[in-house]
């Protein structure tokens, strides 16, 4: 077994059930840990861009992402308009700010669009998608937060599995070939089964009050925009030419490699649970 191997299984012993009990907990200690796993993910593209703690971009961008989540966090009482109303306010406001300071630089114009690109790029991919997170995890009464946590986590963490056996297994048509060779159609299929798999478990423990097409169709819906999340990410990582966000994690890479499917996916599952709650 590889060190890699024995490094990712350890993480995954401590890490997981640490996450799924705050999760279960909600509240102010679950919004606690994903403004934690925000922050970082935020530092960790910052810094892959080349942007220090010492420019004024790096703090402006972090204090939009905790503002963001603040303001989330506030309004998850109503999952519905108000929260949605507050996407619009902090990217409006980033993007003016950000385009008014870098329109007065001194670097060439294709420079500056650039950097403002990149940074409209990273401000909505970790600002924007983990307050989805947030409030999965708070709960969409009648839905309870850990149990819709505990729901996606497995069907990702499974799928990924799936998608990993059964692709190198029987892939041979590469999905993403110049974004991630090692993705495979096979692999992709297997990944949305294994998902499913995990939504037939779901459905029997913790959501037997749905009609099972409703899980499956959760399932198979996360499991889709998961696996497109890690092929965003990788496009990301490709352009800048690195392989992990960063190191912080051993055998895993950084946050933003741990939870891009999670990103993507958690803005299905949100809108679907808020649809069902409000059908």
């Amino acid at each position: 077994m590889s060190r890699n191997l024995i490094a990712r299984i350890a993480v995954a012993i401590v890490f997981i059930p640490v996450i799924l009990w705050i999760s279960y907990q909600g509240g102010l200690l679950f919004f606690g840990m994903v403004l934690l796993f925000a922050l970082i993910a935020m530092s960790e593209f910052l810094l892959a861009e080349g942007i220090r703690p010492a420019n004024w971009q790096f703090w402006l961008t972090q204090a939009a992402v905790v503002l963001s989540l603040y303001l989330h966090f506030r309004v998850h009482d109503d999952t519905g308009a108000a929260a949605l109303m507050v996407l619009f306010p902090v990217a409006a406001a980033f993007f003016l700010i950000t385009g008014a300071i870098l329109g007065m630089g001194r670097q060439s114009p294709q420079e500056l669009f650039t950097r403002h690109a990149h940074l409209i790029w990273g401000i909505v991919y970790v600002a924007l998608l983990y307050p989805q997170v947030l409030h999965l995890g708070l709960g969409i009464p009648p839905f309870n937060g850990g149990d819709t946590m505990l729901f996606l986590f497995g069907l990702l963490w499974v799928g990924d599995t799936a998608a990993m056996g059964i692709g190198g297994w029987l892939g041979k048509t590469k999905l993403a070939p110049t974004v991630s060779p090692n993705k495979t159609v096979a692999g992709f299929v297997g990944g949305v089964a294994g998902a499913l798999a995990i939504g037939v478990l779901m459905y029997f423990w913790r959501f037997d009050s749905l009609p099972i097409y409703h899980v499956l169709l959760i399932a198979a819906g996360a499991s889709v925009f998961g696996q497109l999340g890690d092929l965003v990410e990788s496009m990301w990582k490709r352009s800048m030419g690195i392989k992990d966000s960063s190191r912080l994690i051993p055998g895993h890479g950084g946050i933003l490699d741990r939870f891009d499917s999670l990103l993507f996916a958690a803005p299905f599952v949100h809108a679907y649970l808020w649809w069902l709650a409000h059908s």
